[in-house]
């Protein structure tokens, strides 16, 4: 595969007119403990028309042995392939602020290029906050709200005033949410990254609740007006297959009542540093989670 730094990493479709909008970032592939950023998005571009405005070479930035397109196939005839693609939407909240979407898989490759193609797509529609989603297995039990943690650039640190943050130190592989904070950073441009704190132990499943945390987070911190759709019920028939499954168990019993007791106990600090789990027992949770969600 051969890039020359001056190709054009994407095509812009629509050169629309907005008013200071909010870019969300969900690009699939890495962390995303109970689906809960991809849901999320998914959630507010069905709440909200779109338009597309732009899309990204797959050519170039899309490994596609590792994220195959998918083909349709009707009476043993292949009709079609649907290609992983990345986009950029513009859409708006419930009051008509003006919002965009970027969705689609995480870049193979080119990371450094990928982010100045972007940055420079939100200088160019004068984005206000960008805000990127994601979710990670945590030791938090079912039966207490999912909390939120987040992530940003020395440049945008006071913006985690409005949510949980972590106060320990922890050092585990990162992904394009971690690169975009500081490309954006270094342009002048404020980013946050809300990160929804799943139960480990269902982390491998739907949580709509996971979900609507993030929804909210985006509403909250962005100051939008954003629907959860369907989710809230999504949400109820997900919690009682939880319990379902938990009361089976007296093991999974004594597990979730302990993480209740060590959340309480802990309440100020979302990650749980130095506590039960560690900071390293936690990273390496986490690594073993990703590894396992190998795209």
């Amino acid at each position: 595969m051969s890039f020359r730094p001056d190709s054009q990493l994407y095509t812009l479709i629509d050169d629309v007119d907005l008013r200071d909008p909010v870019l969300v970032i969900s690009l699939e592939g890495w962390v995303d403990a109970g689906l809960a950023a991809s849901t999320a998005v998914a959630t507010l571009l069905e709440e909200s028309e779109t338009e597309l405005i732009a899309t990204f070479d797959n050519e170039i930035l899309i490994d596609q042995r590792a994220r195959r397109p998918i083909a349709r196939i009707v009476n043993g005839v292949t009709e079609s392939l649907t290609w992983p693609e990345i986009q950029l939407r513009a859409g708006s909240d419930r009051v008509g602020r003006d919002v965009l979407y970027l969705v689609g898989p995480e870049p193979d490759v080119y990371w450094s290029a990928f982010i100045d193609a972007v940055v420079e797509l939100a200088e160019r529609f004068d984005v206000r906050l960008v805000i990127g989603l994601g979710a990670f297995p945590a030791p938090a039990p079912h039966t207490r709200p999912i909390k939120l943690t987040a992530t940003a650039p020395v440049e945008s640190a006071r913006l985690l005033e409005q949510v949980s943050h972590n106060e320990g130190e922890i050092e585990v592989p990162a992904g394009i949410t971690a690169a975009l904070e500081l490309g954006f950073a270094q342009n002048g441009i404020d980013m946050l990254t809300l990160w929804a704190r799943v139960p480990h132990y269902v982390a491998a499943m739907s949580l709509p609740q996971a979900s609507i945390a993030l929804i909210e987070g985006v509403g909250q911190v962005g100051e939008l007006s954003l629907g959860v759709g369907g989710l809230r019920d999504a949400a109820v028939t997900a919690q009682n297959q939880i319990e379902e499954l938990i009361a089976a168990n007296p093991e999974h019993i004594a597990m979730v009542q302990a993480l209740e007791a060590t959340l309480d106990a802990t309440e100020g600090n979302p990650l749980g540093i130095d506590e039960i789990p560690t900071g390293d027992e936690l990273a390496a949770e986490l690594e073993q989670f990703l590894r396992g969600e190998g795209s």
